[in-house]
């Protein structure tokens, strides 16, 4: 019988890339997770791990022994919430967490609906960078992630989340008040060329946003200002230092003179939210509850 602790290191170092790393996530010593995996290895007679670079990598024995492990940890999941919840109401502790915008705009209105329909369920929300998300769902660490779809994104039809469209978060040119394009009711790219703008900083995925949609309209942009914060770039953008492209979930002081315009044209660009759990994971009724009120507020 193989030990089910042994088959989590061996997804951890799947998912982490080292045994380093997975061990961290694990709370295990380095030495603790080698260890099990070298003992999974004996236990089945085959060799599981290979060095790739500065990490390691699955053997192909070890990749078909992964996909029963994502099998048997997505069972798991299933048994878990048959076993200890009740199917007619919502209750426990459910944990979210999302990239900033998804918490401001989306995870926090949905937590006051949830409680007064659902008493027994109480709500823990967390703000987190992109890929974390994933770690921390892959960790069982939350339940629920509101996140981007990007590149780097766990690929579609991988067996370990369960990860579904929320809502296009379309972009909008946002100028001074009294700019020339504010009184447009749409504007096309292009009409920016000339702009100085104001660019998310290099971590943002917004930034590459802006610089493919400014490309596919036919000009690289003048990068006049960096920031980290929406509302910082809104308080640069009032002080006629630039213009940006905002995602429309994205939270803009009010009382600035500023004002979003929608874009017209093919170059529109947006980016998609996505709802990730663990694979098994949406039949949580604290989660199915959740993923309603979510689509809700979205639409």
């Amino acid at each position: 019988m193989i030990d089910l602790r042994r088959l989590r290191v061996l997804r951890a170092v799947a998912h982490y890339g080292t045994i380093t790393a997975a061990a961290q996530a694990m709370h295990f010593t380095t030495s603790a997770a080698s260890q099990q995996i070298r003992q999974l290895g004996r236990e089945l007679d085959i060799t599981l791990l290979e060095p790739h670079g500065r990490k390691v990598r699955l053997t192909p024995a070890g990749q078909k022994l992964l996909a029963h492990a994502d099998a048997i940890e997505a069972r798991w999941e299933q048994a878990e919430i048959d076993l200890r919840t009740s199917r007619d109401e919502p209750a426990g502790l459910l944990r979210l967490c999302g990239i900033p915008t998804a918490v401001a705009m989306l995870l926090a209105p949905i937590a006051g609906p949830l409680r007064d329909r659902h008493p027994r369920l109480s709500l823990r929300i967390q703000e987190v960078e992109q890929q974390h998300g994933f770690d921390l769902l892959f960790d069982g660490a939350v339940d629920l992630a509101v996140l981007e779809a990007t590149p780097d994104n766990p690929p579609a039809g991988d067996a370990r989340f369960d990860t579904r469209p929320l809502v296009d978060d379309v972009f909008d040119l946002v100028v001074p008040l009294g700019h020339r394009l504010a009184a447009e009711q749409a504007v096309v790219l292009a009409e920016a060329a000339d702009e100085d703008w104001v660019l998310p900083s290099v971590e943002c995925t917004c930034r590459q946003h802006t610089l493919a949609a400014c490309g596919a309209a036919g000009f690289t942009p003048k990068v006049a200002h960096n920031a980290l914060e929406w509302s910082a770039i809104a308080h640069l953008i009032a002080h006629g230092l630039g213009v940006a492209l905002v995602p429309r979930l994205a939270y803009l002081p009010s009382h600035l003179p500023i004002t979003r315009r929608p874009l017209a044209g093919r170059h529109t660009p947006s980016r998609k939210l996505l709802t990730c759990t663990r694979a098994g994971g949406r039949d949580h009724p604290a989660v199915a509850a959740a993923l309603a009120e979510l689509a809700t507020v979205a639409a």
